[in-house]
C-alpha cells in the first residue's frame, strides 16, 4: 500500500513539474478562421500578425501590435506565457519583450496603429535611417506609448 502512494506522490510531483515549465512557441496562422481577439477583423495582412500564448495553454491573434498590446493591458502577468509578433519584413515570429519597434504616424499596419517589430534594435535603426522617418520604441515603452490615432 505504501508502495503505491508513493507511486502516486511520484507522478504528481512530475505532473506539476511539467506544468510549470512549458516551452511557449508561436503556432501557425490560419487564414481561414483565425481573427483578431480586440477588433475581429481577419487576419489577411499576416506579416504584422501577433499571437499570445497563454499559461493555460491558449492562443490568442491578433492582426496587428497595437491590438495585442491593448489586450494584454487587460491580461493578468500570470496568464501569459509568451507574446509573439511578426519581424518586419520577414516571416519569422520574434518575441514581443525582447524586439524593438519603430513608430510614425505615416507606416502602414492593419488597424492604423504605426507601430512595426525589428528583432534587434540595430535593424530597427537602420529602417530609421533607410525611410528617413521613425522613432525608435522598446518594449517598456509600449506601456505608455501614445498610439497615434488610437490614443
Amino acid at each position: 500500500m505504501k508502495i503505491k502512494w508513493l507511486v502516486c506522490f511520484f507522478v504528481v510531483v512530475l505532473l506539476l513539474q511539467a506544468c510549470g515549465n512549458k516551452d511557449y512557441k508561436p503556432r501557425d496562422l490560419v487564414s481561414e478562421t483565425d481573427v483578431c481577439k480586440v477588433c475581429n477583423m481577419s487576419i489577411v495582412h499576416e506579416e504584422y500578425a501577433g499571437q499570445i500564448a497563454l499559461s493555460n495553454g491558449d492562443y490568442e491573434m491578433f492582426d496587428d501590435l497595437g491590438c495585442l498590446i491593448e489586450y494584454m493591458k487587460n491580461l493578468n502577468k500570470k496568464d501569459i506565457g509568451k507574446t509573439f509578433i511578426k519581424d518586419e519584413g520577414r516571416e519569422n515570429w520574434i518575441n514581443v519583450e525582447t524586439a524593438s519597434f519603430v513608430y510614425d504616424k505615416d507606416i502602414w499596419t492593419p488597424m492604423s496603429y504605426g507601430v512595426i517589430a525589428f528583432e534587434s534594435k540595430d535593424v530597427a535603426q537602420q529602417y530609421i535611417v533607410n525611410e528617413g522617418k521613425g522613432k525608435l520604441l522598446s518594449y517598456a515603452d509600449l506601456d505608455t506609448f501614445e498610439w497615434g490615432v488610437h490614443h
